[in-house]
């Protein structure tokens, strides 16, 4: 994979735009690219503009969450992510350090991909893939305008919708020209300053004061090699107001974020070089500035997620603090939500309702990540630092064995462990039906609950539960439960349905019904033994309620 930002990404775009598409998507970052990828997956015809050239200078994100990745595997796109270009020997430790090859004070031990744990809940652990990687990665399987969707050097320049769709204007940058482009909907994934969302005058208020920060990106040849062992993923600083947040292995070679607060302190105010210099301990390794950035951390959610034929996601929707990776997962799963939403309105089945449950379904989780963002954010930042830390003394030992205390007692490892917040949510709205939980089922780890992500089962080697589910609803049926009733229902209101018949008694005692009837984005719409007096009605009711009547 190529390290210079651009990659595959660019590419000729002298062909003129369509008069016409059925979803226009503003915004190539990796939740714009999700979103054209699921809405091909279902068929849907998409046309997807950015104003950049297709390069990434500075990655912000840069582990894709398990969550995320599930979606990527539906995809067909989850190896090719693991493979980009992440040393499989790379340590994946956090660690909290006085300086980078100083006293180290803590460790959260995980291993490497390859040795790490084996994960309970998913068949896709989180993956690091910055995102100069992965943006084009994306943009490359979807492929450029006009064999694909994508289309660069494109801004949104205003939008008029009316009853049947959206007028969208748009300049062509390259060829200096402004064009209008009908679509049926269009969709906002145009970033935290989301002209798209400006545009239909919905507000995004401040849930926490915002913070000033910076990161600079740099390479620092052999310093994996000079800390051997001890080399990590994170690197927690300990030095000062300033210099407490961390630096992290960007591509697990030589390049590497160093994030900085700004506003406590002059010392926020130093060159690049000099902040470097500062935080690794060793003074003759070389080091190469790639770039140094202020950004405004903010924490906002939209009040509106949908403005008639105009909907928004990713961080036009939703802007959180990185603590605890959860923004891009959060981004992915709204787009794998949205996608087959839209498709299903553009299919002519969907009812009334079915748009709406979007807003309904995603805010919510949307301001639970966000407030578990902040809490980690806020962890960090009100950790008192002793001097004593840095002490090469027996006082100093003991002040650092104290401090790895606290943090473990403060609860520093949530944030790197909270598959609850990744895939542990549940929906509640208008297209689920709800059901009370089984005897003895767990609410504190995914589960099968109507509104819950299907959960995870290995079926056979390599095949999990969750490679049933794709563009259509899937009927998981166990035992003798009879999936007529079900299926009828569907086909009289034209609603895609594929049924699986399942005989492994652990998958059944993981989805505790007899029918469980499984959504394209993977959460359970409903589950009951089927006909009239199933649990949460008979099948004409299941079929009214999912399509959103």
């Amino acid at each position: 994979m190529k390290d210079d930002g651009k990659a595959d990404m660019t590419a000729p775009q002298a062909a003129p735009l369509p008069a016409e598409t059925e979803v226009l998507i503003v915004g190539a970052g990796p939740v714009g690219l999700a979103l054209a990828l699921e809405l091909r997956s279902h068929g849907v015809a998409v046309l997807l503009i950015d104003q950049g050239d297709g390069a990434v200078d500075h990655p912000r994100t840069n582990t894709v969450g398990p969550r995320a990745m599930e979606h990527f595997r539906r995809w067909g796109l989850a190896d090719r992510i693991r493979a980009a270009g992440w040393p499989a020997d790379h340590s994946l430790d956090t660690a909290w350090v006085t300086r980078i090859g100083g006293h180290e004070v803590h460790r959260l031990h995980v291993g490497s991909t390859v040795t790490r744990a084996p994960f309970r809940h998913t068949p896709e652990p989180e993956a690091i893939c910055p995102q100069h990687w992965l943006t084009p990665l994306l943009a490359g399987a979807l492929g450029h305008h006009p064999d694909g969707p994508l289309r660069l050097r494109c801004r949104f320049d205003g939008l008029r919708q009316d009853r049947e769709g959206v007028t969208v204007d748009l300049v062509d940058l390259a060829a200096g020209r402004t064009v209008s482009v009908r679509a049926r909907h269009l969709v906002g994934a145009d970033g935290a300053d989301s002209a798209v969302r400006a545009a239909c005058g919905v507000p995004a208020p401040g849930r926490h004061p915002g913070q000033l920060l910076r990161n600079i990106l740099f390479e620092a040849p052999g310093l994996r090699e000079r800390l051997g062992n001890r080399h990590a993923l994170f690197y927690f600083l300990l030095l000062s107001d300033a210099l407490r947040f961390p630096m992290r292995a960007v591509d697990g070679q030589d390049l590497y974020r160093l994030s900085i607060r700004c506003g406590g302190t002059p010392e926020a105010t130093q060159p690049a070089p000099a902040l470097l210099r500062r935080a690794i301990a060793f003074d003759d390794l070389p080091l190469r500035v790639r770039s140094d950035q202020h950004w405004q951390l903010t924490h906002r959610v939209a009040e509106e997620f949908r403005c008639g034929r105009v909907l928004l996601v990713g961080d036009a929707a939703h802007t959180l603090s990185p603590s605890g990776g959860f923004g891009c997962d959060a981004g992915i799963a709204a787009a794998a939500n949205l996608g087959w939403k839209l498709a299903a309105e553009l299919a002519g089945w969907a009812g009334p309702g079915l748009l709406d449950s979007y807003q309904e379904e995603r805010r919510p989780v949307a301001v639970t990540a966000l407030d578990e963002a902040h809490r980690n954010l806020r962890r960090t930042m009100d950790r008192e630092l002793p001097a004593d830390l840095h002490q090469d003394s027996s006082l100093g030992r003991a002040t650092r064995a104290a401090f790895a205390a606290r943090l473990e007692a403060d609860g520093a490892r949530r944030e790197f462990d909270a598959p609850m917040i990744h895939m542990g949510y549940r929906y509640d709205s208008r297209i689920v039906l709800p059901a009370p939980p089984a005897d003895g089922e767990p609410l504190d780890r995914p589960n099968a609950l109507p509104g819950s992500r299907a959960p995870h089962a290995w079926l056979a080697p390599g095949r999990s539960t969750l490679d049933l589910f794709g563009p259509d609803h899937h009927l998981l049926a166990f035992g003798g439960a009879d999936p007529l009733p079900l299926r009828a229902a569907f086909a009289a209101r034209g609603i895609p349905l594929t049924t699986t018949r399942c005989a492994d008694p652990e998958v059944a005692a993981l989805y505790r019904a007899p029918l469980v009837l499984v959504r394209p984005d993977g959460h359970v719409a409903w589950r009951g033994e089927g006909g009239e007096g199933g649990q949460g009605g008979d099948a004409d009711r299941v079929a009214r309620v999912v399509r959103g009547s």
